[in-house]
């Protein structure tokens, strides 16, 4: 793993389409409107937060844990609308004795539905492995959340199987969970 390339300094990653770059406090708005609509929170371990207030802060959290280089958090910005934040998307549980990381991602509902996560994945895939040299990216999905999975097979990844009432998410219980994963010679073949 080349933390250098994660953690030196935060990588601004772009495509044709979106940039995923740091999330500040101009895009407060935008943010507390994806983290207040319990909808987007339906498959996440994650509590909708009513205060603006709390989000404000989540922002220095955001900062904190790139830090502590525990997690990565993106803002997804589209580069028709440069300032516009659409979702998050997150790499986190670096492990480098096996040389893997986690991924996560949300949008705000108004824009599902149109290729966004699947861009920003794919964006975040590529980066993971060929500039972090990551050799397994895996994803954590609740049985029920098909479009996500479809988001994850469209990259590329494979289900690997269900871990049985095997975490604790906020705001939902012990959860069943979905493992999506796909390692860099997989990512390599399908270039």
């Amino acid at each position: 793993m080349n933390s250098e390339a994660i953690f030196s300094s935060f990588p601004s990653l772009k495509s044709d389409v979106l940039a995923l770059k740091k999330v500040e406090e101009q895009h407060l708005d935008e943010l507390y409107n994806i983290y207040s609509n319990d909808n987007v929170f339906t498959y996440c371990g994650i509590i909708p937060k009513h205060n603006k207030n709390t989000v404000q802060k989540m922002i220095g959290h955001f900062e904190r844990d790139y830090t502590k280089k525990s997690r990565v958090k993106w803002g997804i910005f589209a580069n028709e609308r440069p300032e516009r934040l659409l979702g998050i998307i997150e790499a986190l549980d670096f492990n480098q004795k096996v040389n893997m990381v986690t991924i996560g991602y949300f949008l705000g509902e108004e824009h599902w539905g149109k290729g966004i996560a699947t861009e920003a994945v794919r964006i975040l895939i590529q980066f993971l492995f060929t500039e972090a040299t990551i050799n397994r990216i895996q994803a954590e999905v609740m049985p029920p959340n098909e479009v996500s999975k479809k988001v994850l097979m469209k990259n590329g990844l494979r289900e690997e199987g269900t871990l049985r009432q095997a975490t604790y998410w906020s705001g939902k219980g012990i959860v069943d969970l979905d493992i999506y994963s796909i390692l860099k010679d997989e990512y390599a073949e399908g270039e």
